[in-house]
């Protein structure tokens, strides 16, 4: 089996799996506890935040804990909108965000809000313009993510924010599919909130946690005691959040090196997929504003389903429902203006720390052998 789907999650470190270990058994108290348990568990909490905040560039205090990027993207949007609704009731997003955006907007749109979804440009890239033009009045919030998870491109975060700031206006960026592969400082992005997910950076499933900039004051999504600083109710799980922590340290000191490695891996096969496939290959995505990892290619006259059923050795990811009953294109690809044609053959093959070259090298052969067509390798 080759794995080429790290965009959808990744495996664990095994010194992410190291850590955490410890405090599923041996180290298992409540970090509110006030005893030797709860204070060793406090221990850990504050170490993994302090851990986090690093990777971010930011305050420990800063950063909240979640259950994942859904929660945190949520946090966010109604966590702001539910504080500010008496200011204003107007929230700007893009027509390609992730659905854990998406969903929370329409759901304020059924309380009596007004949500702006921008178009992008054919490489998936939202104009700072429009953004501008966007605003109004009563704009409230700007939620832009920093990396589309399904072609890679990486927004103008910083200019976004620029624009937000001069106006009052509270920015948050979705960075689960950037964390870990590029640089996310939040002073240098200039945000005031910041979602990641664990499981997209070798931590496990079922944790994330919220940038939120000191003094800025949103309702909390889940309600009750007085954890994480009364922003998210619920006692810490320490052995995960032990776990994100140890991920964002490994993150910080191994982004150079893990990610070189990447790019020429992604970079070898699609100068390989081109002298196969020919004019028949399309590249999704901006060509170079682009997270490392990511090769989002559309292969013309094939549906992205039928490819990958012809290599199941390989684990790749196609957004589009194209087949012979159904033709739904993704709602990236068709924001960013992709004809039918070519966006039913796309697949995304999402790259990490532990793809090799042979790795390549095999889905290669398998396209060889099974995919592609005689009249193409004549």
């Amino acid at each position: 089996m080759v794995y080429l789907d790290y965009n959808a999650t990744t495996p664990v470190d095994p010194r992410v799996a190291e850590a955490m270990w410890p405090y599923l058994w041996e180290l298992f108290g409540n970090p509110s506890s006030l005893h030797t348990y709860g204070v060793n568990a406090k221990e850990a909490v504050d170490t993994a935040r302090a851990q986090v905040a690093k990777l971010l560039g930011c305050q420990a205090d800063e950063v909240v804990f979640t259950s994942g990027g859904s929660e945190s993207n949520n946090t966010a949007i109604k966590g702001v909108a539910f504080r500010l609704r008496q200011k204003g009731y107007h929230v700007i997003t893009t027509q390609i965000e992730h659905s854990a955006v998406v969903s929370p907007c329409k759901f304020l749109e059924q309380l009596g809000f007004f949500v702006t979804y921008l178009p992008v440009d054919r490489y998936g890239m939202v104009s700072v313009r429009d953004v501008e033009a966007a605003i109004r009045p009563t704009t409230i919030l700007i939620s832009i993510m920093h990396a589309n998870n399904e072609v890679g491109t990486i927004q103008p975060i910083a200019a976004i924010s620029e624009l937000a700031r001069a106006r009052g206006i509270f920015m948050h960026t979705d960075a689960a599919q950037s964390v870990g592969k590029i640089p996310t400082l939040v002073n240098e992005l200039n945000v005031d909130l910041l979602t990641l997910a664990g499981h997209k950076f070798y931590a496990p499933k079922g944790v994330g946690a919220l940038y939120i900039r000191q003094g800025l004051e949103i309702e909390p999504l889940i309600h009750g005691a007085s954890h994480e600083s009364g922003r998210r109710a619920g006692t810490e799980n320490v052995p995960l959040v032990v776990a994100l922590g140890k991920a964002c340290e490994l993150a910080a000191t191994e982004l150079d090196s893990r990610w070189a490695h990447v790019v020429t891996l992604r970079d070898y096969l699609y100068d390989n997929l081109k002298k196969m496939f020919g004019s028949r290959l399309h590249l999704n995505g901006h060509p170079t504003e682009r997270v490392p990892n990511t090769l989002n290619v559309s292969f013309e006259g094939y549906t992205g389903q039928e490819l990958l059923q012809k290599i199941p050795e390989v684990a790749a990811s196609t957004g589009s429902a194209c087949h012979a009953k159904s033709r739904e294109m993704s709602h990236v690809l068709r924001a960013m203006g992709v004809p039918e044609r070519v966006g039913c053959g796309a697949v995304r093959f999402s790259l990490g720390q532990w793809t090799t070259a042979g790795d390549i090298d095999t889905l290669l052969e398998l396209l060889q052998l099974r995919v592609l067509p005689k009249r193409v390798r004549s």
